[in-house]
């Protein structure tokens, strides 16, 4: 069932990720090609203050051609801990720092084409301890009632594949932490 590898090439290096094409064979001896995205894995968070809030950002995203709302979330450093890159993008993106990291989930974003793994954190305890952000984002951050959140996903107003899983693996947690004041 997994073909061997014949050849692999890296046919482009980019900023954030890179593409290979890898020739392949199946052991039935059918021969094909595969473009993979090599990506470096990512996180993604789910920051909530102490009134049940979710901070999230909205911002322009130039492959889509929009202004979307999302979670903060960003791409790890080479040999970067998940764990660091959620504290420090938390930093960078919505200026607080997490007190408490909690993982949600994790999992392939787009497993027919790309490497690019997420982990997605719950974070509590936030403190303000802003660090400055990439050059090419602009964010708006916004504050979001765990309910807006349910009715944004229900009515389909969230675009960003992402923030719906985040938000899908976050939301029961909420709901347990509500309960519990």
């Amino acid at each position: 069932m997994v073909p061997k590898i014949l050849r692999s090439e890296t046919t482009y290096r980019g900023r954030a990720f890179s593409v290979r094409r890898d020739e392949v064979r199946f052991p039935d001896g059918h021969e094909t090609f595969y473009d993979i995205v090599d990506h470096a894995g990512a996180v993604a968070l789910v920051p909530v203050d102490p009134s049940g809030k979710i901070w999230m950002v909205r911002q322009y995203r130039h492959s889509t051609a929009q202004v979307i709302l999302e979670l903060p979330a960003g791409t790890l450093e080479p040999g970067e801990p998940p764990e660091a890159c959620a504290a420090r993008e938390c930093r960078e993106e919505i200026g607080m720092a997490p007190g408490r990291l909690e993982l949600l989930g994790e999992g392939f974003l787009a497993p027919g084409y790309s490497t690019e793994y997420m982990y997605f954190y719950l974070a509590t305890d936030l403190s303000p301890s802003p660090l400055e952000g990439d050059q090419d984002e602009d964010l708006l951050v916004e504050l979001v009632d765990p309910g807006q959140a349910q009715t944004m996903l229900a009515s389909r107003d969230l675009v960003d594949v992402k923030t719906m899983a985040g938000l899908f693996l976050a939301l029961p947690r909420l709901a347990d932490m509500a309960r519990r004041g």
